[in-house]
């Protein structure tokens, strides 16, 4: 027997075979198994997070205010003392010691936090459509995401199902979006789930050498849209639910367009296929060797995989960690960032004046109130719901609601939440490129959802 076979045989043990197959099993359970609980659509981590969320009950709104405040606090500590207890920790450090930008931006999510809580100070910060939004109805649900997102996610990572499915799915994602095959579990757990979970796993897989820097940065701003139950909450908004089907195969339909599209656009075009140390990726490691169907070869990289893990307490710890990192570093950053932006928007004519121009554009499409409907169309940068909340109020027309709230979907990167996250993540991408990446997908799913919605009004 050759030494290459030989090894093969070594990896098919009952204890590799297992340590693949009930992770990865708990996996997908956790983050992609569809359920219907009192007519309702959901999945298990979300199930979970909502359970946690109801245990907690009036103490969440303290609970997530002294998070942020503690993050904030300790962070200017962190930042200009430095003691050593700190620096000596490599968790510690990367959690707490930061950058100026990111220091005042995680200040400025505390102060916000307790103006909002308390409704002291200025209206505009903690008013129910700017910073109390915020605080009340989205920090919450994110918190308690972010906990079970991190403590699960090794479930993914770390037992092989990645190799697996990467090895599968390879043929497809690669010639398709010119992405691996590893990304489709990002897309998957996205479009079920929640794009904030999408973008934490392209993070992770980013700083473990899974991604390069622009498939990395794809993947964020391409395939984490909110999730299916969170697009039929912006459709009832407008009073479409009953039009959810061809609603969301709108959505994904000019979602895959904008992703094979944009990606050969700058500020995407520009990104470099290299690993985050700088070293490039070894495309034949995709290749199926000969000898090998795509399934043997997968199963083979996933085995190899599990016989790396040593210690089940080393797992959880890095669950653990996971779940810092969110917690501490991105909900002070959706607490600036998004009420920053809601201010805007609620405040300023800003958004109604960068939307004109967007006015011949509908009418060249036939879309009824243009001009209404040309007011909600950037302003989603700010927050996915406002869009919607705008058109309930001042559109009439059944066609143009169900674009806007299709748009709102589509546009994927709104401040209050998924932008942020981006931001205060590893995904190399910066603010301006943000800004960017959200006005072309905006031009490139718009006619694709003005054409569905005229095929069914």
């Amino acid at each position: 027997m050759s030494d290459t076979l030989l090894a093969q045989e070594k990896l098919k043990t009952s204890r590799n075979v297992l340590m693949f197959a009930i992770p990865s099993l708990l996996g997908l359970f956790f983050f992609l198994a569809p359920l219907t609980i009192n007519g309702d659509f959901t999945f298990p981590l979300a199930l979970m997070a909502k359970g946690f969320k109801a245990l907690l009950g009036e103490a969440i709104l303290p609970t997530v205010a002294a998070v942020i405040c503690f993050s904030a606090l300790f962070s200017v500590v962190a930042s200009t003392v430095k003691p050593a207890f700190v620096t000596q920790s490599p968790l510690m450090t990367r959690l707490f010691v930061l950058t100026p930008t990111w220091l005042v931006i995680r200040s400025l999510g505390a102060v916000f936090t307790l103006v909002a809580l308390y409704q002291v100070g200025p209206e505009m910060i903690w008013d129910g459509n700017t910073g109390g939004l915020v605080l009340n109805d989205l920090l919450p649900s994110l918190f308690v995401t972010f906990i079970f997102a991190g403590l699960l996610l090794p479930l993914l990572l770390n037992f092989g199902l990645l190799e697996l499915l990467g090895t599968l799915l390879s043929k497809f994602m690669r010639p398709v979006f010119r992405l691996p095959g590893r990304a489709a579990i990002d897309c998957i757990s996205s479009w079920l789930g929640d794009g904030t979970v999408g973008v934490i796993l392209t993070s992770k897989q980013y700083e473990q050498k899974k991604y390069t820097a622009r498939e990395a940065a794809v993947v964020a701003t391409m395939f984490s849209p909110v999730g299916i139950s969170f697009s039929l909450v912006v459709l009832t908004q407008v009073g479409l639910q009953n039009y959810f089907v061809p609603f969301y195969l709108a959505i994904c339909l000019s979602g895959v367009a904008a992703a094979m599209v944009i990606q050969f656009l700058p500020p995407l075009s520009y990104k470099k296929d290299v690993y985050i140390d700088g070293t490039k990726p070894n495309r034949d490691d995709e290749l199926v060797p000969e000898g090998h169907s795509a399934m043997s070869f997968g199963l083979e990289l996933a085995l190899q995989r599990a016989s790396k893990v040593k210690s089940l307490g080393s797992v959880a710890k890095e669950g653990v960690h996971n779940a810092l990192d969110m917690v501490i570093g991105v909900l002070p950053v959706v607490m600036a960032v998004g009420t920053l932006g809601l201010i805007v928007a609620e405040g300023t004519p800003l958004f109604s004046l960068l939307g004109a121009p967007f006015v011949p554009l509908l009418e060249l499409l036939n879309v009824a109130e243009a001009q209404a409907a040309a007011q909600t169309i950037l302003v989603g940068f700010t927050d996915m719901y406002v869009p919607s909340i705008i058109a309930a109020s001042t559109i009439d027309a059944d066609m143009t609601k169900f674009i806007v709230a299709a748009l709102s979907v589509t546009q994927l990167i709104f401040m209050s939440e998924t932008g942020s996250v981006i931001l205060s993540s590893k995904v190399p991408i910066n603010f301006l490129e943000l800004v960017a990446i959200f006005m072309l997908r905006t031009l490139v799913t718009l006619p694709i959802i003005v054409m569905v919605a005229h095929w069914i009004f």
